[in-house]
């Protein structure tokens, strides 16, 4: 059954790409880059205050990084962030005091930017807006207020201002009891602000039902405000990427946002596949299409399929409104760069002057072009589409990285020992988090092994990946390979699986062992040291590969600094050779399965991201071509 889904998404993504194409024919640069590249030209600077819709911006940047390794997206969020952080931590512009939960948000821009640099700086402007969090008024249910000017109302705005970062911060620091409170305030506000016969999201409650915008039986805001409901989807999915699969309250959020998909399905315009800017009254005289809940819903929808939140029939749903965004709101500006029109600048509820939440005060706010929440959205959105049209030859598998011989410890923001170096969690120069996504984006499930490899812990894994095993000199009792291991590992190949080998140079991984592993396959790491470089002569590690390779086959140069060349057997195959024509990577086939070795474990962060080396250097790309020819190979599933 789960294949048949996994088939019929595959059918979907592809008659969605194939339309995405047609779309762009004229210009080949992607959306996602073109309005990235508009975001870097209309916004160098910003305006000197602390405010949430820039975070929104910031939130889609990152998420090009990841996709394309391009530096510049993240160089252009730390720059941003670090016009507001001070060396101590402080945030410029903010105040704790006011209780406005709009200003959370850019948390999540922190927490990403403490995680990949290491700056303690981050994690401390991070901290001050976790005490809001917890200081923050609530209402007698538990929800966080708006601001501490609008007593007693929670917004579905705020979902998305508070819940994301409340998460990230929870999964950071080891708070499993956050999430408790996390879901209460899912859960509540969907229950408060839900009309039972269209499953549509009322704007605000509030609870004391004394405001003149509230109804005074049920609390409400008089209409359905597209973007609220569009923050909230957003709030939900990003909120799941943290969520514990295995908290008692998960099944219930994804069951909120199941309700909520079926709600934005039901007001999508058949025609034009975007969404009115409120809901409730599309064929009322001034109601207009509205550009950035439309990247909302279709970001949401997108990637609850993706997270497999949401059954796969909600991305054609996401995908005929990535198709009307490009024609209603989608325009050409300039040479490689588009303009996103038709967004809302604002809408909200109470205050000076006073909002009375009527549908002709909605239609009295300005619709503008290039507003940070739309182009945010749209970034986001723009982005999901491009990662759902790239190939999916891992669908169905799972890559397994080995966290038991390769098990350093550190200690985390708690204090607790963890493992560290070389894991998919890790955005640090030493973690493979760029990696993992880019697994993940071809189809693929990444997990780790926590402990020594046997038939059942094997059996469900594609791919299984060993990175630098660790040495006495790293941990006081290393998990040395032995020769029970090295069955499991060999029967498991033959039977079809994927084995992939990433030594390190002498003197920084465990090789003799390691070796009797890789004997197994006629393949031996050499006790040497190759591609030594001195300070940034980035030319020293380079490697340059031939037109034609059966492997790497978009990457031309590569970058392998300080590994150990590889002897092969007549049973191994070389795939490239350094320049004194010693072999850097060999594959061997084992049965029915293949197994892929190099003498280092280059695809790190360090090396990928773009931070570090020059552009000439095509890890990144080479990552991604290592991936895509795992997933083709015929193996196990």
């Amino acid at each position: 059954m789960k294949k048949r889904i996994s088939l019929i998404f595959s059918l979907i993504v592809c008659m969605a790409a194939a339309s995405q194409v047609r779309a762009q024919q004229s210009n080949p640069k992607p959306l996602s880059e073109q309005m990235a590249a508009t975001v870097m030209e209309i916004w160098p600077e910003r305006a000197k205050k602390w405010s949430y819709d820039h975070g929104v911006v910031q939130d889609g940047m990152a998420a090009l990084w990841r996709r394309t390794g391009n530096a510049a997206y993240f160089k252009y969020i730390q720059k941003d962030m670090d016009a507001f952080i001070s060396a101590d931590g402080a945030i410029d512009t903010y105040s704790q005091e006011h209780f406005n939960i709009d200003n959370v948000k850019n948390g999540t821009v922190l927490l990403n930017l403490y995680q990949v640099t290491g700056q303690a700086k981050y994690f401390k402007a991070a901290t001050l807006l976790w005490e809001q969090l917890q200081k923050q008024p609530r209402t007698k249910q538990g929800g966080f207020w708006h601001k501490q000017i609008y007593p007693n109302q929670v917004w579905l705005d705020g979902l998305y201002m508070g819940q994301p970062f409340y998460a990230a911060y929870a999964t950071l620091t080891g708070n499993a009891k956050a999430f408790d409170d996390i879901a209460s305030q899912f859960i509540w506000i969907e229950k408060n602000t839900r009309d039972a016969k269209t499953g549509l999201l009322y704007h605000g409650w509030d609870e004391s039902k004394i405001e003149k915008w509230a109804d005074p039986k049920t609390g409400l805001s008089p209409h359905i405000w597209a973007r609220a409901m569009g923050w909230y989807g957003m709030a939900l999915v990003e909120t799941l990427d943290y969520f514990p699969q295995n908290h008692p309250q998960r099944k219930e959020l994804i069951n909120i946002l199941n309700r909520l998909a079926v709600a934005i399905k039901s007001t999508q315009n058949d025609k034009t596949g975007v969404w009115y800017d409120i809901l409730d009254l599309p064929n009322e005289k001034g109601n207009y299409f509205e550009s950035s809940a439309s990247a909302m819903f279709v970001y949401a929808l997108a990637k609850g399929v993706r997270l497999g939140c949401l059954p796969a029939s909600y991305f054609a749903v996401a995908a005929k409104g990535y198709k009307g965004m490009q024609q209603e709101f989608v325009e050409q500006r300039g040479e490689g760069k588009v303009n996103l029109k038709g967004t809302v600048s604002v809408s909200g509820l109470g205050g000076k002057p006073y909002r009375d939440g009527s549908y002709a005060y909605y239609m009295s706010e300005k619709v503008v072009s290039n507003d940070p929440k739309g182009v945010g959205a749209f970034l986001l959105a723009a982005n999901e589409m491009e990662i759902a049209a790239m190939p999916k030859p891992g669908l169905g598998k799972t890559v397994l990285l080995d966290s038991w011989f390769n098990n350093e410890k550190k200690k985390d923001q708690q204090g607790n020992e963890v493992s560290w170096h070389y894991k998919w969690e890790e955005m640090a120069a030493g973690g493979f988090s760029l990696w993992g996504e880019q697994f993940r984006n071809a189809g693929f499930k990444t997990a780790t092994l926590n402990a020594a490899p046997t038939a059942l812990s094997l059996k469900s894994a594609s791919v299984y990946i060993i990175v630098d095993p660790d040495t006495e000199k790293e941990v006081p009792k290393p998990n040395f390979i032995n020769k029970d291991h090295i069955k499991v590992i060999a029967d498991w190949v033959k039977a079809g699986g994927l084995l992939v080998l990433m030594a390190n140079d002498t003197g920084n991984t465990e090789l003799d062992h390691f070796n009797t592993l890789a004997k197994t396959f006629d393949i031996q790491f050499n006790y040497n040291s190759k591609g030594r470089v001195v300070n940034n002569r980035f030319e020293m590690g380079k490697v340059l590969v031939p037109e034609g390779n059966a492997i790497l086959k978009t990457a031309r140069q590569l970058y392998v600094k300080e590994y150990c060349s590889l002897t092969l057997g007549s049973q191994a195959k070389p795939v490239l050779k350094d320049e004194d024509s010693d072999n850097v990577i060999a594959v061997s086939k084992y049965g029915k399965g293949t197994v892929f070795v190099i003498g280092d474990p280059w695809l790190y962060n360090e090396y990928v991201d773009g931070r570090k080396l020059p552009a000439e250097y095509e890890n990144f790309k080479a990552g991604q071509d290592l991936v895509n020819w795992l997933g083709n190979l015929p193996g196990k599933r």
